[in-house]
């Protein structure tokens, strides 16, 4: 009767760690650690498994391919986000997986761990709900660099993100030189971005002597959610609503128009992010927009270096928004 040999899974289940490091590993990888090594070393030898000639070849082979993990496909800031990363890497020779949980977290992890079973030579994540435990776990596997959020810091991870709370900040400046002081922000809800812009909004309020007249409307980030909120915001009659993002300053300004107002004249509307729908084009939105192509290739950039230099020290890049001033916002009524 014959014995089956074991195989790199049963390697990996013996160690406690996943298929793809025990594979770095057993192929010389400098990106696993000494003690991660030793201890899939002795579950190697414990269990007899000996790589074959051919999958030794291929394990050394590099696959030139970075992997893309994205939180939400139709989010038109990602999308582009995606587009430049896309087009950096490809000058560099390298193809991209991309996946997406969509608006599941569960399924966001499940997407990765399968990417992960790929010879991908590094990971690019466009935001994402994953905890400090799997960025640690995913770091010292594959080279790693997020994007968007910079709420966690990961040895070895890199991380590109926008300064939400100085483009607040901006958005706040703008309506105070237009003479606002009852300013309401809409909030994007319980997620780190929309924190910071939060943050960022009672900050300068602050700084502008206006205190009293903070206040936060809990929101979210589709436009019916900014429907909502304005509609509550509007019972403090507000001269103006800096959103959190533009989707749901669309969702605001229907709301002010649904209450009989107008835009600007009664009540201004800033939004954040800068994107660049035809939808948002008509409506001629004031937004702080987000540096989205430098944001791609910065990413991109550190994710190549990472993989020529796996151990070297965590970089953290904070690019700033700049200012849109367009047709929603005006001089504060009277």
């Amino acid at each position: 009767m014959s014995v089956s040999r074991p195989t790199i899974h049963d390697v990996a289940s013996r160690a406690g760690m996943s298929k793809s490091l025990v594979s770095l590993a057993l192929s010389g990888s400098p990106k696993v650690s000494a003690k991660s090594r030793a201890k899939i070393e002795r579950a190697a030898e414990e269990l007899g498994y000996r790589r074959n000639a051919a999958a030794r070849s291929l394990a050394v082979r590099r696959s030139q391919t970075i992997g893309i993990l994205v939180l939400d496909l139709h989010n038109p800031v990602f999308a582009e986000i995606v587009d430049v990363v896309q087009r950096t890497v490809r000058e560099h020779g390298f193809s991209t997986m991309l996946v997406s949980g969509g608006n599941d977290p569960a399924r966001e992890q499940t997407e990765l761990e399968t990417l992960l079973q790929f010879p991908v030579e590094g990971l690019i994540l466009i935001s994402h709900r994953l905890p400090e435990q799997a960025l640690a776990r995913i770091a010292a596997e594959v080279p790693c660099v997020t994007v968007t959020r910079d709420d966690i810091a990961v040895a070895r991870m890199d991380r590109v993100s926008n300064d939400d709370v100085a483009g607040a900040g901006l958005a706040v400046d703008h309506l105070v030189e237009l003479g606002h002081q009852k300013i309401v922000h809409l909030s994007g809800g319980a997620n780190p971005v929309s924190q910071a812009r939060a943050a960022g909004y009672e900050a300068a309020m602050r700084a502008h002597g206006l205190e009293s007249h903070i206040s936060v409307v809990p929101g979210g980030l589709t436009d019916a959610a900014g429907f909502a909120a304005a509609t509550a915001a509007l019972t403090q009659e507000p001269t103006a609503l800096f959103v959190a993002n533009d989707f749901a300053a669309m969702g605001a300004i229907a709301a002010i128009e649904e209450a009989g107002l107008h835009v600007p004249d009664d009540v201004s509307v800033i939004g954040y992010d800068g994107i660049t729908l035809g939808a948002l084009r008509n409506i001629n939105l004031t937004s702080i927009a987000q540096p989205l192509v430098a944001l791609g290739e910065k990413a991109a950039e550190r994710l190549l270096q990472r993989i020529d230099s796996p151990l070297a020290p965590a970089q953290h890049d904070k690019m700033r928004s700049r200012l849109l001033t367009r047709g929603t916002t005006g001089l504060a009524r009277s």
